[in-house]
């Protein structure tokens, strides 16, 4: 049985706090704000969660309209949670306070998700520094488009036929390329990343994410993955 807790406070930030101010509420939305995801995908972008709290935490997201179950049709088929119109509103708030906290130290060795990842770039960007343009990145066969201009980049699902570039690496070859010491023609000379198209927008948008003060990551920078990355397409 959940207890309704609330703060009795008239302000606005109180009563967006009584709706998702619970531990790991808003990280589940972090996970939503992509796009929809299954449970099992929701725990397995939340490891340190239990399946009762993931549970509870769903519950009291849709009781609050943040977030909606959805029955997916075929080929996909299966339950699905997704932010509503309610919850999707909550994206500037958590870009703004992830943007925030990005300025602060590193603590964790986990891996980030990936939809924390996207996010972290998002949040680390630093306009001016690439330019304009539109770059398809493949990571571990998911795909997004960065649009990014002098004032902001944000991320397109689905890529034009129009992008410039198209970078195909994994998360953790990217992640120590952008917040680690490994170096972005090194890692296309091992091609453990693969650049089609304009090669000196994507070097000039992969260095234009600001690292951490302390940036943890899983392994040696400096070493490459295993494997090739998936080619787009």
């Amino acid at each position: 049985m959940t207890v309704s807790r609330s703060y009795d406070d008239p302000c606005g930030l109180s009563r967006a706090l009584n709706r998702v101010g619970e531990r790991w509420a808003l990280l589940v939305v972090r996970e939503l704000v992509y796009g929809p995801k299954r449970f099992a995908d929701l725990r397995r972008g939340l490891p340190g969660i239990s399946p009762n709290v993931l549970s509870q935490r769903l519950d009291e997201l849709e009781s609050h309209d943040v977030l909606r179950r959805r029955l997916m049709p075929a080929p996909v088929s299966g339950w699905v949670y997704e932010l509503t119109d309610v919850g999707a509103g909550l994206a500037p708030a958590l870009i703004a306070l992830a943007r925030w906290g990005s300025r602060l130290p590193v603590q964790s060795a986990r891996e980030l998700s990936p939809n924390a990842f996207w996010l972290a770039l998002e949040t680390t960007y630093l306009p001016g520094r690439a330019g304009s343009g539109k770059v398809v990145i493949n990571l571990d066969g998911e795909s997004k488009e960065a649009q990014f201009d002098d004032r902001a980049l944000t991320w397109v699902a689905v890529a034009s036929r129009s992008s410039d570039a198209i970078i195909s690496t994994t998360q953790v070859e990217l992640r120590t390329i952008v917040f680690g010491d490994r170096q972005f023609d090194d890692a296309l000379r091992e091609q453990t990343m693969i650049v089609e198209g304009d090669t000196d927008l994507a070097r000039r948008l992969i260095a234009s994410f600001e690292r951490p003060p302390t940036s943890i990551l899983r392994g040696h920078p400096g070493r490459p993955v295993s494997g090739r990355p998936h080619r787009s397409g």
